[in-house]
């Protein structure tokens, strides 16, 4: 295994950025967002100069400060001041409920809020009187060709609250009067506590310090994906995402190379854009995003305009959801290129299994990051030193790898549950074939026994999307006659949605995925209904929200075609 070892003092913020200046790409472009653009030194100094008013503001190592913002350059000096502070970064999805952003303030404590001033407004009006939070600092909520450092005013609930506030282009000049010293801090310090799904549960903070992120930079990014100084990257998760924060934040900035950010929502439309405006070589995607540039791109042909042009894309990374092997068939034969699809979670920081360049296998998420080591243990495996399951069959996935968090915060029952020294037990199911790449079989608790025997969900989705008239699929259990059985959720092509015109043709349609199921997979996989939908709900990472759809079919709102 790769060994990695970083010294005692030790900090990500000079890992990632304050190095580069060292090494003489302080000129060098870091940051782009619609026609302005910051070189690393602008950058550090931005970062620099927030930290010391962090410091003068009294945050002390080991505080959080929370980051709520859009895909905007100054998210980028939030995170980095925050460790230059000592203290620990949590980050938000600005567009989620107001509520739920103000009970992770409580939960985690934080005494620093960093958000747009109606984000702000939202919060505030959800929070205790006795919240710890001391400080909010007002970034302006600026689309891809506005001003991002203008300065923010406060909204009409946080301008009448008794709690300070500053607009962070001010905090900026309180920090270069400031002559605070940033204190030191050790490798093994936390630095930044990343979100769970939330996907059987309420969100927790994995517990992550300095050396943890600094471990996967090198191995995954460095060592196995191999980011370049001439790279430029664009993504589709957003920033708040650990995913993204790695592949189009951190890991750029490893190596030097130019992050591109655009702060609309994703959508074919938007990413199209981007891409025609940066030319990256690098695209942090999803497979739900994949499938929706090739219907972008048959829209465009249909109307007799010029399809995609991704010429510039190096690679695609792919990740959060399975990225079926008929859609990474098409992808590839449309836009050329490549993609890697792999597997890593918050509880890992990132990607510790993976396809990689000159190494895919369509269908697997590839073989194990060098540095880690993986093991499919039976599901209920008390510790890693248990036998593994043999060779190809199916089992609970346990990692080992020195980005393993802590734990989790105020939460030591799920903690024992799920980390084991150097190890994590993850919880998803996984085969390792005899070569060592590994297959994805879905999570523990989403398998469905359907006549006493279990389904996989994930078969039955990969399944569906193999027929042409597919664009996505989710799978649920559902109720007849008090039995479990398989019921589709689908989204179709663009070509295809003539079909559903009218209930004959719904029932037409239906009928046919269903006999397609039935005649690759055993009889008792495929889908008893068929439910239409122009799009499939996500949670905040970008995945399937199955709890939503679970919701909506006990609520009585999934009316499918019928049960055959």
């Amino acid at each position: 295994m790769t060994s990695v070892s970083f010294p005692d003092d030790f900090n990500l913020a000079d890992y990632w950025l304050y190095q580069r200046l060292r090494e003489g790409r302080g000129e060098h472009p870091a940051i782009r967002m619609g026609d302005r653009s910051w070189t690393y030194a602008q950058v550090a100094g931005r970062s620099h100069a927030l930290a010391r008013a962090l410091v003068e503001y009294g945050v002390q190592p080991g505080d959080r400060v929370y980051i709520v913002l859009p895909d905007i350059p100054p998210f980028a000096w939030a995170i980095f001041a925050t460790l230059t502070a000592g203290a620990v970064v949590t980050m938000g999805n600005p567009v989620a409920p107001a509520a739920d952003l103000a009970r992770v303030v409580e939960y985690t404590g934080a005494r620093v809020l960093v958000t747009t001033p109606a984000v702000a407004d939202g919060i505030v009006a959800e929070l205790p009187e006795e919240s710890r939070l001391a400080r909010i600092l007002l970034v302006p909520d600026a689309a891809i060709d506005d001003n991002p450092e203008a300065a923010a005013e406060a909204g009409p609930v946080l301008a009448g609250a008794r709690r300070w506030w500053k607009s962070l282009d001010r905090a900026m000049v309180d920090g270069d009067a400031s002559m605070c010293a940033m204190p030191r801090t050790h490798r093994d310090d936390w630095a930044i506590w990343l979100f769970t799904s939330g996907s059987t549960g309420t969100p927790k903070a994995a517990m992550h310090c300095h050396r943890d992120f600094a471990f996967n930079t090198e191995v995954y990014a460095k060592g196995t994906m191999g980011y370049r100084a001439d790279d430029v990257t664009v993504s589709v998760p957003r920033l708040f995402f650990g995913y993204a924060t790695g592949t189009n934040l951190w890991f750029p900035f490893a190596v030097g190379a130019t992050v591109c950010l655009f702060p609309e929502r994703p959508t074919p439309e938007s990413l199209a854009k981007a891409i025609a405006r940066y030319r990256p070589t690098i695209v942090t995607n999803v497979p739900t995003m994949l499938a929706k540039l090739l219907d972008h791109d048959d829209e465009l042909r249909a109307r007799g305009e010029a399809g995609l042009d991704l010429s510039c894309v190096r690679f695609h990374l792919s990740a959060g959801e399975a990225l079926p092997p008929a859609l990474l068939e098409r992808f590839l034969a449309r836009f050329g290129g490549a993609v890697y699809d792999g597997i890593g979670s918050a509880e890992m920081f990132h990607i510790y299994c993976t396809n990689r360049p000159g190494d895919v296998l369509p269908g697997s998420l590839g073989r194990v990051v060098e540095g880690y080591e993986l093991a499919v243990l039976p599901e209920d495996a008390s510790g890693a030193g248990a036998p593994p399951v043999p060779v190809g069959e199916i089992g609970v996935l346990w990692v080992k790898g020195d980005s393993v968090a802590q734990g989790y915060y105020q939460d030591r029952e799920k903690s024992w549950r799920t980390f084991h020294g150097h190890w994590c037990r993850t919880g998803d199911l996984f085969r390792i074939d005899e070569r060592g790449y590994l297959w994805f079989s879905g999570r523990a608790d989403d398998l469905l026994k359907v006549g006493g025997v279990f389904v996989a969900p994930l078969e039955v989705e990969e399944c569906l999307c193999t027929h042409a008239a597919v664009s996505g699929a989710a799978v649920i259990g559902a109720q007849e006659q008090g039995l479990t059985k398989p019921k589709a959720v689908v989204v179709v092509r663009p070509e295809a949605r003539g079909r559903l015109a009218d209930a004959a043709g719904r029932a037409a349609l239906a009928k046919e995925l269903q006999e397609h199921v039935r005649g690759r997979l055993s009889k008792h996989k495929y889908p008893r209904w068929v439910v239409f939908v122009d799009e499939l709900p996500r949670n905040d990472r970008g995945k399937v929200d199955k709890k939503a759809l679970a919701a909506k079919e006990a609520a009585g709102e999934l009316k499918g075609e019928g049960a055959a």
